[in-house]
C-alpha cells in the first residue's frame, strides 16, 4: 500500500474526528492493561486517518495539564501516531506520574494534528519575532543538538512573542536571552480535536 502524507492541514469530517478521539481514549484506557495501545488493522479506518501525520496529544484533569507528548515529523499513519502519543501522554510523560485508573473517567483528551513545519529565514532575533503569528503558529527551535517546541495553544498562556520565544529557549535548555546565528526555527499550525 502506498504511503500518503498530508502536505497541508488534513481535512477531517465529524465522523473521522470522533473516531480519532475514540482511538486516543481507548489507547489510554485499554493500554493500561495491555502495556501499550492496541493495534487495529489500518484497513478498518477511513483513508484520511491512514495518511501519515504528526500529532501531539494533550491531557487535562480539572483544566490542569496532566500530560502532553507528540511527534514533529509525519512518520506513521495519523491514527497510529495519535494512539501512541495518547498512551505516552498518559503513562510516559516524565513530568507526571503514570495516570491512575481513577483519573481516566474525568480525563479530557485534546489531539493536535500538525501541518508540515515551515523553516523560517532570519538573521536576527528581531527578524524571527517579526515572523511569528501569535495564536496561530507552533514553533520549533533547534540549536546545537537541542530542540523544543510550543504548540499554538501555548499562546493562550504566553501571549507576547518575545516571552514566548524566551520560554521556548528555556525549554530547549538554553538561557532565555541566548542568541546565535546557528539557531534554526520552523513554524507549523495545527488542526485541533477535542
Amino acid at each position: 500500500m502506498a504511503r500518503t502524507w498530508f502536505s497541508s492541514a488534513p481535512v477531517l469530517d465529524a465522523r473521522e474526528r470522533a473516531v480519532l478521539l475514540d482511538v486516543a481514549y481507548a489507547a489510554i484506557g485499554d493500554g493500561r492493561q495491555r502495556g501499550g495501545p492496541r493495534a487495529q488493522p489500518l484497513e478498518l479506518y477511513p483513508p484520511a486517518l491512514r495518511a501519515h501525520a504528526a500529532t501531539f496529544v494533550t491531557l487535562h484533569l480539572a483544566r490542569e495539564l496532566r500530560g502532553c507528548i507528540g511527534t514533529l515529523e509525519a512518520c506513521q499513519p495519523l491514527v497510529v501516531d495519535a494512539a501512541e502519543n495518547a498512551y505516552a501522554a498518559a503513562y510516559r510523560d516524565p513530568r507526571f506520574p503514570a495516570l491512575a485508573p481513577a483519573e481516566i473517567a474525568d480525563l479530557e483528551v485534546h489531539i493536535s494534528i500538525l501541518t508540515p513545519p515551515e523553516p523560517l529565514v532570519f538573521a536576527t532575533e528581531e527578524e524571527l519575532l517579526a515572523q511569528l503569528r501569535p495564536g496561530v503558529d507552533g514553533l520549533i527551535l533547534s540549536e546545537r543538538g537541542c530542540r523544543s517546541t510550543f504548540l499554538p495553544a501555548v499562546w493562550e498562556t504566553i501571549a507576547e512573542p518575545r516571552a514566548f520565544l524566551a520560554r521556548l529557549k528555556l525549554k530547549a535548555g538554553l538561557p532565555a536571552e541566548y542568541w546565535s546565528d546557528t539557531i534554526r526555527a520552523s513554524r507549523y499550525t495545527t488542526i485541533d480535536i477535542a
